[in-house]
Parts: C-alpha cells; sequence; structure tokens
C-alpha cells in the first residue's frame, strides 16, 4: 500500500505545482531584448544639444525665409543730387549709379561718378525718359541710386550676438517709430554708445530705406539690426533670456537719474513721438524711465531721447568698467 501511495502522490495534476510548467511564450526574451541604439545628444530632449539644435534650426529657417523676403522685394532708387552724393559718402550699399545723358555735370555729380567708381558700382549712362521711368517721375537732377533691400538680422540672431560678446547686453528696441530718419538717428546713437543691435518690428515701423541709412551715417553696416514679427513676444522671449526691459516714458517708475538697472543685460525700448510705448510692449518692462526737462518744453523726439538714455547706459558701464 505504501508503494501505492507513493505512487498516486507522484501522479499529481501538474497544473496544481506553484509556478508554469508550459513555455513562457517569449515573454522572458522579449524583456531581455534592448530598446535599440541610445539617441544621438541632438535628439534627446533633455539634453542642452537638442536645445542648441531646435535654435540653430529656428534661426535658418528664419534666414531662409528672410532670403525670400529679400528676394521678393522691390530695390529702392534715390533720386536727386544731394540724396545720392549723401548715400555714396555714407557707404549705403548699391547696385547701380544712372546717370543722364547729356547731364549738365557739376562737383556733385563728378564726386556721385568717382565714389561709385571707387566702390565698384556699375556707372550706368541712360536717356532722361529712362531715368524718369526708373526713379517714378522723382526730381532726379540727372541722377539715381539703385540700393537693394536690406538685410535684417533675426532677433535670435542679435541674442547670440550678446552672449558672444563678453560684456553685458545692451539692445535697443524701437516701438512705432515711423520715420525713417528717426530710425537712422537711433542707429546711429546705438552705435555711439555701444550697443549691440537694434530691433524692430514688422509693421507700424520705418524700414531701413536709403534714408534711414543715409541718417544713420553708415553705422547700418557695423550695427546688425533685425526685425520682428510681434515685438512683444521678442521682448518676452529675451526676458526669460535674462535681460531686463527699460521703456522710455513720460511718466516713468524712474528717471534717467536713477536708472540702477543700466549695469545690467539690458534692452532699452523707445516709443513713437505721439503715442509712446505701445500697452503690450510697456507692460513687458520691467522699469519705466524718464528724462527730467526744464518746465514748458516739449517732450524730445524719439532719436534724441534714444541717445540721452543710451549716453547714460554708456557712462554708468564706463564707471564699473573702470572699478
Amino acid at each position: 500500500m505504501a508503494g501505492n501511495s507513493k505512487r498516486k502522490g507522484a501522479m499529481r495534476n501538474p497544473g496544481s505545482k506553484k509556478g508554469a510548467v508550459v513555455g513562457s511564450g517569449g515573454q522572458k526574451s522579449k524583456g531581455l531584448q534592448g530598446k535599440g541604439p541610445t539617441p544621438k545628444a541632438s535628439e534627446r530632449p533633455n539634453h542642452p544639444a537638442y536645445k542648441r539644435a531646435k535654435v540653430a534650426a529656428k534661426t535658418e529657417a528664419v534666414k531662409t525665409q528672410r532670403r525670400q523676403k529679400t528676394d521678393k522685394a522691390q530695390a529702392e532708387t534715390v533720386a536727386g543730387r544731394n540724396p545720392v552724393v549723401e548715400c555714396l559718402r555714407a557707404g549705403t550699399p548699391a547696385t547701380a549709379l544712372y546717370v543722364a545723358l547729356g547731364i549738365d555735370a557739376d562737383d556733385r555729380v563728378a564726386e556721385a561718378v568717382r565714389l561709385a567708381a571707387d566702390r565698384g558700382i556699375s556707372v550706368l549712362e541712360v536717356a532722361r525718359g529712362e531715368l524718369d521711368r526708373i526713379t517714378g517721375g522723382a526730381m532726379h537732377q540727372g541722377l539715381g541710386l539703385q540700393v537693394p533691400p536690406f538685410e535684417y538680422a533675426s532677433p535670435d540672431e542679435l541674442l547670440e550676438l550678446t552672449q558672444r560678446a563678453g560684456e553685458p547686453p545692451l539692445l535697443v528696441a524701437l516701438d512705432g517709430v515711423t520715420d525713417p530718419r528717426n530710425l537712422g538717428a537711433v542707429v546711429r546713437s546705438a552705435a555711439a554708445f555701444g550697443a549691440h543691435g537694434v530691433v524692430l518690428p514688422q509693421r507700424r515701423s520705418a524700414s531701413m530705406t536709403a534714408v534711414a541709412w543715409r541718417t544713420s551715417a553708415g553705422t547700418a553696416a557695423k550695427l546688425p539690426i533685425a526685425m520682428a514679427t510681434n515685438l512683444t513676444r521678442t521682448l518676452r522671449d529675451w526676458a526669460e533670456a535674462g535681460l531686463m526691459i527699460v521703456g522710455l516714458d513720460a511718466d516713468g517708475d524712474v528717471d534717467v537719474d536713477g536708472l540702477e538697472l543700466a549695469t545690467s543685460p539690458l534692452v532699452v525700448v523707445v516709443g513713437s513721438e505721439g503715442r509712446g510705448l505701445g500697452r503690450l510692449v510697456k507692460e513687458t518692462c520691467d522699469q519705466t524711465v524718464s528724462i527730467p526737462m526744464a518746465a514748458g518744453v516739449e517732450s524730445l523726439n524719439a532719436s534724441v531721447a534714444a541717445g540721452v538714455v543710451l549716453a547714460e547706459v554708456a557712462r554708468r558701464r564706463r564707471i564699473v568698467a573702470k572699478g
């Protein structure tokens, strides 16, 4: 009986055993399989290389878009002896100097031809009627200068430039400045007082025409100028990058004498002469600053006000640099 009981015990139902007695269906081997090769650093969202690659791709897309816009833009023709000579003296980029056949040459005509030849700009003699057509019927006095569309930087490029500068960033933003002469004067002041670049909005703003270039006295060739699709968003992006935003305003939080942010990474925002800073732009400012003036004097225009504040920023930074 004992032997029988042992045999009965040995013949227990296999299903009563602990654990699986059938194959795992490959689940264990699948669990041991790797997940493939490690992605490149530029493909891992939390890696710094990924962020750099994303910024680079965005910058390249902006450059491509800018090139396409430039290709579609129309060249500008400056008309008149004095404007043409002033543009050539200022180093305004130009592709051709048109001189009317049979023109009564004077010193300005001679200087224009000489400056154009020295810079390798084509000098083309054309019939007066043809020059009328080229200049759109403007009072050309026998001279016309063809100026190509201005090539703008992107706001991201300006930010990258300031990060490589090795000194506290200083940028200038224009909000609603529609006079190209004021734009050119601001660019000139920005260059004179050590700014790293200027940004202006795509809409409701003057652009870098030949007039603005001439007023800048050629400094537009040395200072990068960017165009922002949305100025408010650009200022917010710069604020997130660590820049302080200061707006010029007649009722500022502080006057220019109390501008303690001058030595910080800084963006100076200049509004239009009429309405000043726009509401959304003003809301992005960390501080607004006013310029003290004698009683009974009207407010300064945009370019003069910008020059005053930028001069104070430069003065304070020189003091810090001297230690």
